[in-house]
């Protein structure tokens, strides 16, 4: 199967959220963790075969008052090729406790298009002669 590759532009973190794929023979899934966030501060687009998470988290206090932070406020928009057809209007976006889950079915001639390839043994090199 093909990993999409993940990218993403925001700063400071341009890797938030974190997100998990997997892939499996009828279905793609995305799960990201956007903790301290509502639904009403994400949006998922999916285009040409890219999944777009894009919103913005919003600091609890001002500037003013913070003296250091390590969390992750502002912007953010992560995007994920998909690597298969899907069936977009059976894509599915819940968000419970933090956690946005995606399911991206795939269509009839994606899932078919996965073969699994036999592995040879390693006893006799095709190609070469013995001398």
């Amino acid at each position: 199967t093909r990993m999409p590759m993940l990218s993403g532009f925001s700063s400071p973190r341009a890797n938030w959220p974190s997100v998990e794929i997997s892939d499996s023979e009828k279905e793609i899934r995305v799960t990201a963790e956007i903790p301290g966030m509502d639904e009403k501060d994400v949006e998922v687009m999916l285009d040409d075969g890219v999944l777009t998470l894009r919103g913005e988290k919003r600091s609890e206090t001002e500037d003013k008052e913070r003296h250091f932070s390590e969390r992750f406020y502002g912007r953010f928009e992560r995007r994920i090729p998909l690597g298969y057809e899907v069936e977009e209007d059976k894509v599915n976006a819940a968000f419970h406790n933090g956690v946005l889950t995606v399911t991206l079915p795939k269509t009839e001639r994606a899932q078919s298009k996965a073969k699994r390839i036999a592995i040879s043994g390693g006893a006799a090199s095709p190609g070469k002669s013995k001398h």
